[in-house]
């Protein structure tokens, strides 16, 4: 499997100064006939602070610390098709000045090889997402069918969490049903092998937090994100 490589930005200009904390969610694999669902983890998390700003992924009310899912299935159990999982995520300030965060999130799946398979559809891994239009805002122009870009739309003040983003993770079911089949006829008899379409297949969420200081956040926003925002007493829209 290839190595998925932690992409740091640096700040552009010292008002685009920010920090970041990256974590892959989730690193799963399918196979077998009967389609049992395994998962491990091979996760990761960075942060790094630059001028006193900081953000962290936060999971089930825990900080992020090398590890994500934990919990996630009692010892033994198999992720199953079709079943809400627990999956509560949220941002907090760990810096010590207040800041606008922005949070990136993709999701595909991947062959043995590490490959990207585009025949299956991102949103088959459904990673369901709260608290939009009060307190998170979809970037509707940064968003594809594989990435999702949300912005708080508040100042998080230092030391605080965000309301959360998402709260569920479910592998929808449908997923069982896409098979084909190969007909090999030999001395008068057919032979039919049902393949399923995922078998072998791992699915991947990642999900990466940034933050911006709340001095002249507006261009320092712009500066390292490149989205022209509105920030009116407090409230951050896009625009």
């Amino acid at each position: 499997m290839k190595k998925l490589k932690k992409m740091i930005a640096s700040p552009v200009t010292t008002v685009a100064a920010f920090a970041v904390a990256a974590g892959l969610l989730l690193f799963s694999s399918i196979g077998g006939a009967r389609a049992a669902l395994t998962y491990f983890s091979d996760d990761y998390a960075a942060n790094i602070q630059l001028h006193e700003i900081g953000v962290t992924l936060v999971e089930n009310g825990a900080p992020v610390e090398g590890e994500l899912l934990k919990g996630l299935l009692a010892e033994g159990e198999e992720l199953k098709l079709g079943t809400a999982y627990q999956e509560q995520l949220n941002v907090y300030n760990s810096g010590v000045i207040n800041e606008y965060v922005r949070v990136s999130i993709h999701k595909y799946w991947v062959d043995s090889e590490g490959e990207k398979i585009r025949t299956l559809s991102p949103e088959l891994i459904g990673l369901n997402l709260v608290n939009l239009g009060t307190d998170w805002l979809i970037d509707q122009e940064a968003s594809t069918r594989e990435r999702t870009v949300l912005y708080y739309n508040k100042l998080l003040a230092s030391q605080s969490e965000t309301p959360l983003f998402a709260d569920k993770l479910t592998i929808d079911g449908s997923i069982a049903d896409r098979v084909g089949e190969t007909r090999e006829t030999s001395g008068g008899y057919t032979t039919i092998t049902v393949i399923y379409e995922y078998d072998g297949a791992r699915f991947c969420i990642e999900a990466k937090v940034d933050g911006v200081q709340e001095h002249n956040a507006q261009d320092a926003i712009w500066s390292a994100w490149g989205r022209r925002v509105t920030i009116d007493n407090g409230v951050l829209s896009l625009n």
